[in-house]
């Protein structure tokens, strides 16, 4: 089994990425860490507990709740994309208490409990991770490594021409993590996400002829962020946060990487949260393994695979 602690801005496909780590046999999760970004933060939370709920594990694996804004900038949603991140769906949360210990009081201690096992999934931005590596240097060591939804390989962003949220969200907290020399791994945006990880009609068809309680919580979670998708030109779902922690349970999903130098603009305003990633013609010394491709396919088959698991019916639905 592979230890690991999920950091997310739970919404939409955060909430996929944490059943993934949730009922995978590989995944021996930890912890979940929450941090600023997608939508309102206590909405995260809630989300977090919803999915726990959903995969039948609630009380089973902590929830720490971690830094409410980026390092230096006002925090800014994509409440737009995601709505409430779960299609509205809500639960008798009494009893739902998060973790005392601050999420980067916990990603600290966890990693030097177990040093050089532990790998850090990190879906939302970066401001838990950077802050940890700042509080403690140690931190960095002691983690195994980081597999990072953010930035695009040269391609275009998200929330702005240049920008994938989760960077332009806290560009310096990027910045930072990038530069501390934790060993990385970056499942982009774009190309990757747009030509690997997006669920069109026959796709989502299929999922909800699944009719398991975890297909449903699917349907409801992903709605929103899908009509959203179809308003932009995606004809479909889009799943980079659970094809980030796929490619680390099932590294056979990952057909292609590459070394890059990858750096996030901080000071530009057309340019804000801009991951440069250098191939290696520029004399820049590579600091990230950046994903260039995988099995679309495969992963579809996993992530159904994984809805297709009986659980017991979840609060929401009671």
């Amino acid at each position: 089994m592979i230890p690991l602690v999920i950091d997310t801005d739970t919404a939409q496909d955060d909430c996929i990425a944490l059943l993934a780590g949730l009922l995978d046999p590989e995944a021996e999760l930890r912890a979940i860490t929450v941090v600023a970004g997608n939508v309102g933060f206590d909405h995260q939370v809630r989300n977090a507990f919803l999915t726990l709920d959903a995969a039948g594990r609630l009380g089973e694996v902590p929830i720490h709740l971690g830094c409410r804004r980026p390092l230096v900038r006002p925090w800014e949603s994509a409440e737009n994309v995601h709505g409430d991140g779960v299609g509205g769906l809500t639960m008798d949360f009494t009893g739902c208490e998060p973790n005392p210990e601050h999420a980067v009081d916990a990603l600290i201690r966890l990693a030097a409990e177990s040093p050089g096992e532990l790998t850090v999934v990190c879906i939302g931005p970066l401001t838990n991770i950077a802050t940890a590596a700042v509080k403690d240097p140690g931190f960095v060591d002691n983690v195994k490594a980081l597999h990072v939804m953010g930035g695009s390989n040269n391609a275009r962003g998200n929330i702005t021409a240049a920008a994938e949220f989760n960077f332009y969200v806290d560009p310096e907290a990027a910045k930072t993590v990038f530069a501390a020399g934790f060993d990385i791994t970056v499942i982009p945006w774009a190309p990757l996400t747009l030509e690997r990880a997006v669920f069109g009609q026959p796709q989502l068809d299929e999922i909800e002829a699944l009719a398991t309680p975890l297909s449903e919580f699917f349907t409801r979670v992903c709605a929103a962020t899908l009509e959203f998708d179809r308003s932009v030109g995606i004809d479909g779902t889009t799943h980079p946060d659970s094809l980030t922690v796929a490619a680390l349970l099932h590294p056979e999903l990952v057909t292609r990487t590459g070394r890059y130098h990858v750096d996030v603009e901080t000071a530009g305003d057309l340019t804000r949260g801009y991951a440069a990633m250098s191939w290696g013609v520029h004399g820049l010394e590579p600091n990230a393994t950046v994903v260039e491709d995988a099995d679309a396919a495969g992963f579809f088959a996993y992530i159904t695979g994984l809805l297709g698991a009986e659980t017991p019916a979840p609060r929401s639905a009671r």
